[in-house]
């Protein structure tokens, strides 16, 4: 049955895919974006499916929100502030955009009429801190993050909470205690909690899907928070070493922005999706130092790899998901290997980028300290 689908966050990396995904399974898509000026200069980009209907708004404004939201089935709710390292220090902004957008959506739903049926949110494997692992002695645990003297001696790898022995990192899967260890990781586990609170409650079917490390095409090359890959390609691109903190061997599951669309579908599709939490990876673990070791070898760069076995307090040595969850529920299987994934990225920035866009988003990484 073809539905009528708000997407809010629609015009951004990941909304625009599964705007795209929506359009061709035939379902009516209306885009609800603000055209954030970090991300898209106050411009729609060029990308923006014409099938769909755009309304420029802000989720935290309930007359534009309500509006917005008239004759609608489904809402996916994949706006957000977006950034780690920015959340330290922009507080209010995350929190208000994150946390208070979420609830003035719940708030509609709740003391408004409408037609919702389904609401699905975007969740953030952030919300994890560390990831799980094994110790031989122990079992599972579930370690704090690294402290910061143990980090100064160099010591990268983490010991079991229990015994103190090494443990091994293993997939994380959803029952995991979340360690919040940013501004952006709190207001994403906001945005989670409150929305199957408010589904339960009211009887809205409702899923969170946490998003492991996205990459691939629409990725913002000017902004400086949406991604390591985007940062590595940058300085690649210019001739620049790529720079890893640690020793590189960090590991992060990185996953195609086509898989993640994919699994968007499938928890609009299934009723066996509905008030559950789902992992949104590959399930495979990649180091840090093979992201720029793999966009050099695309890019046939000779560039050289700076590892500056420095640290960043409150950096996560090891995450990646156990997607068995989503692949017994709803057959999800991503189907994008990184390389492929990669080339393609590359591919489209090329085409994408004019040689001044390209200038100019190296010139605003460049202001940051990034290239």
């Amino acid at each position: 049955m073809k539905k009528r689908v708000l997407v809010t966050g629609g015009a951004g990396f990941i909304g625009s895919f599964v705007v795209d995904k929506l359009i061709s399974q035939g379902h009516q898509v209306r885009i609800f974006d603000n055209l954030k000026q970090q991300v898209h200069q106050g411009k729609k980009p060029d990308y923006l499916n014409p099938k769909a209907e755009f309304v420029l708004g802000d989720v935290t404004k309930s007359k534009e929100l309500y509006e917005a939201m008239q004759d609608i089935d489904v809402i996916y709710h994949l706006a957000a502030a977006v950034g780690v390292g920015q959340s330290m220090y922009e507080v209010a902004h995350y929190v208000h955009q994150n946390s208070f957008g979420t609830a003035n959506l719940l708030d509609l739903l709740v003391n408004k009429e409408h037609d919702v049926k389904k609401l699905i949110v975007a969740a953030s494997m952030s919300s994890y801190g560390e990831g799980a692992y094994k110790c031989d002695d122990c079992g599972v645990v579930y370690p704090p993050l690294r402290k910061v003297e143990q980090m100064k001696q160099g010591k990268w790898e983490l010991f079991c909470p229990d015994c103190n022995n090494p443990i091994k990192p293993i997939p994380t899967d959803e029952n995991k205690y979340q360690h919040c260890n940013s501004i952006y990781a709190i207001s994403k586990k906001d945005q989670e909690d409150m929305v199957l609170n408010i589904g339960k409650t009211y009887g809205i079917p409702s899923v969170a899907l946490r998003f492991f490390n996205v990459y691939g095409a629409r990725q913002s090359l000017s902004n400086p928070y949406t991604g390591v890959a985007a940062i590595f390609m940058s300085r690649i691109k210019n001739n620049n070493s790529p720079v890893v903190y640690e020793d590189g061997m960090q590991t992060r599951d990185f996953i195609s922005v086509h898989d993640i669309a994919k699994a968007n579908l499938l928890a609009l599709n299934s009723n066996a999706a509905d008030y559950e939490v789902f992992n949104v990876g590959t399930g495979i673990p990649l180091t840090i130092k093979s992201i720029p070791l793999t966009l050099a070898k695309l890019y046939g760069s000779d560039v050289k790899l700076i590892v500056t076995n420095k640290y960043r307090k409150g950096d996560v040595r090891h995450c990646y998901a156990d997607i068995s969850k989503i692949k017994n529920k709803l057959g999800f299987e991503p189907t994008v290997n990184f390389e492929q994934g990669m080339e393609e990225f590359i591919n489209w920035s090329k085409k994408a980028e004019s040689d001044d866009k390209f200038e100019k988003a190296s010139s605003e990484l460049k202001k940051k300290g990034l290239l």
